[in-house]
């Protein structure tokens, strides 16, 4: 990674327009099924470049280091946001892959009705577009190598449930990495369930046959005894080839409690030695105790998630009948922060390593 310190000395006097280094440039889609969507490239001048969707909760779609792109996009691409209509397992016909796509707030698993009420697929705050408060662009001329987007996502209704998601999403020049700051609201006169999960879609050539998944802690499947990936006998932790099962589905979950080292931060990413690179993804447990793997690897649709949640996407009404569910009093705030990282030089990528042995 080149240290901020090391660019600006540099690029110092060589210079007319900061731009030259990096920043953000906000811009609309003008063609396909996301025309008119608002979309932000964030450049952090080290080669880690990645485009947000304003006004798809400001989520994270394509991801690229230098020539390497980091996350699996979907068939479906980026396409507007269906805020209303969502029913069922319609969220998979607008779910674009990419780095991050945001589950919940209220809901994360599959369809599910009972008294508490009818929700779909992982919820509504995919759907939802961004009130942009501030786009805070580097200036490195006086030295604030900072750049962000802040915003405000509404998933709301008359009489309730009514959250409020401020997000955050910060890179600094010379730094090869993503941060990300949400505060989830309350706003409504009555208790909310809460849930959420950071749907984080890895592909190749990051992902590919070879490279190491990393992850540790306890770990079920969500398949049980049927499961093909997610049992003693199978190296799951290996990237195999596209897989002809696969075709048309056979995806396959594990759900860890995932172990924290001692400054209570928890630690997942990909290795690809090919490549000589890893992307390491960092997260507090006492925020998010769990992590899922979803692992797809159907020809055209090669893909594996890590995905850290409130709760392993069980659904709402298991999580209420677990004890685990959140509820959120009137005016009360949950904080989570997570932070992505390439690493390409052998010194990081053998201390991000040592975590797993």
């Amino acid at each position: 990674m080149v240290e901020a310190s090391a660019l600006q000395h540099n690029w110092k006097d060589k210079i007319s327009n900061p731009a030259q280094l990096g920043g953000i440039e906000t811009s609309v889609l003008d063609n396909g099924a996301g025309r008119g969507s608002r979309i932000a490239w964030v450049n952090t001048g080290t080669g880690l470049r990645f485009k947000l969707v304003l006004d798809r909760a400001m989520d994270i779609a394509d991801a690229f280091y230098n020539e390497h792109s980091l996350a699996w996009l979907s068939h479906v691409g980026i396409t507007s946001p269906q805020p209303i209509a969502l029913k069922g397992i319609d969220w998979i016909k607008t779910f674009g892959g990419g780095l991050l796509t945001t589950c919940g707030l209220t809901h994360v698993g599959g369809p599910e009705s009972d008294e508490y009420g009818e929700r779909s697929l992982h919820g509504r705050i995919s759907n939802l577009p961004a009130e942009i408060e501030s786009v805070i662009q580097p200036d490195p001329f006086a030295g604030k190598m900072e750049m962000s987007i802040t915003a405000r996502i509404r998933q709301t209704q008359v009489f309730g449930p009514s959250l409020e998601l401020k997000r955050t999403i910060s890179a600094t020049l010379g730094q090869a990495s993503i941060r990300i700051h949400d505060e989830v609201t309350n706003r409504a006169n009555t208790p909310a369930p809460h849930m959420l999960l950071y749907h984080m879609n890895l592909g190749w050539p990051l992902v590919d046959e070879g490279a190491d998944i990393l992850w540790k802690g306890e770990w079920e499947s969500r398949e049980g005894k049927t499961a093909r990936i997610f049992h003693d006998e199978n190296n799951f932790r290996k990237c195999p080839p596209p897989m002809e099962s696969h075709s048309g589905g056979g995806e396959e979950v594990a759900f860890i409690d995932i172990k924290a080292d001692p400054s209570g931060t928890c630690k997942c990413g990909i290795h690809n030695a090919k490549l000589g690179m890893a992307l390491a993804i960092r997260f507090q447990k006492s925020q998010l105790p769990w992590l899922t793997n979803w692992q797809h690897w159907g020809k055209g649709e090669y893909v594996t998630g890590l995905e850290p949640g409130t709760h392993p996407p069980i659904g709402q009404a298991k999580a209420r009948e677990m004890k685990t569910l959140l509820q959120l009093e009137p005016g009360e705030s949950k904080h989570y922060d997570l932070e992505f990282e390439v690493l390409k030089d052998e010194v990081s990528i053998k201390n991000f390593l040592q975590h797993y042995n």
